[in-house]
């Protein structure tokens, strides 16, 4: 019983030993209190916020745009990645466009998004949803081309017709990869949109919050608002890492 509960508190002495230390150099001055205030502040901050302050209603809104923009993403490169992974000549002939601009930071790319759509919502969903879906796009060919061949030429030797066999086995061979992109591509997207809400003229949203928190030296709401950022972030990955291992049971078997 000791053993099991000690495994299962074992994730939390990392974050223990954070707060420890963050406890610490606030309690010794070691960094100036006003701009590094105690831990039990910042908490007190996070839960003022969401209880009776507005941080809800800027957390609401960032985790809107970053699950539009997700959708967007895969909407689009799961189809194109099933494509450009079923057939290798085509993925080798534009895979250099995807690893550049996969491997183009999503910053770099905010003056063109705000040349084509404005100061706006559009330009922080549509430069999330580019990034997310590179990200996904590779992953998912990356997946169907990975498929175990000798499964797919049991299929076909067994009858299957194609499109049985990309649907049937190449697919599901493929999940996950698929789900390693969808997680990355989730995790993008909302980095990208608490960044395009710190720079692209947001009034809501984390990014905006953490911003003007900042500017005005309210550092216990500062924090707070990094923490529902981080928080968000691994809520999202811990989603898709029990849905992969939920319907994707079968993974590397």
């Amino acid at each position: 019983m000791k053993t099991t509960l000690s495994a299962r508190l074992r994730p939390l002495w990392g974050m223990a030993l954070i707060v420890a230390l963050w406890a610490f150099a606030h309690a010794t001055k070691a960094v100036d209190p006003v701009l590094l205030p105690s831990p039990g502040e910042a908490l007190q901050a996070f839960w003022k916020g969401l209880s009776g302050g507005t941080l809800w209603g800027d957390f609401e809104k960032t985790i809107v745009r970053t699950l539009v923009s997700f959708v967007i993403a895969l909407a689009v490169a799961v189809p194109l990645g099933v494509v450009l992974g079923a057939n290798e000549k085509i993925y080798e002939g534009i895979e250099f466009a995807i690893d550049f601009f996969r491997s183009t930071p999503a910053s770099a790319m905010f003056p063109l998004f705000l040349v084509l759509f404005g100061v706006g919502e559009k330009t922080k969903i549509a430069v999330a949803a580019f990034g997310a879906a590179l990200a996904i796009l590779f992953n998912v060919a990356y997946g169907v081309m990975s498929a175990r061949k000798q499964r797919q030429l049991a299929a076909r030797v067994m009858g299957a017709p194609r499109w049985r066999v990309l649907t049937d086995v190449t697919l599901l061979e493929s999940m996950p990869q698929v789900f390693v992109g969808m997680r990355s591509g989730v995790s993008i997207a909302l980095v990208i949109v608490i960044v395009a809400e710190m720079f692209i003229g947001s009034t809501d949203g984390l990014g905006q919050r953490i911003m003007n928190a900042q500017t005005i030296f309210d550092m216990p709401d500062m924090y707070a608002s990094i923490f529902a950022a981080g928080l968000l972030g691994y809520v999202m990955n811990l989603i898709f890492l029990v849905a992969e291992r939920r319907f994707v049971h079968w993974g590397g078997k």
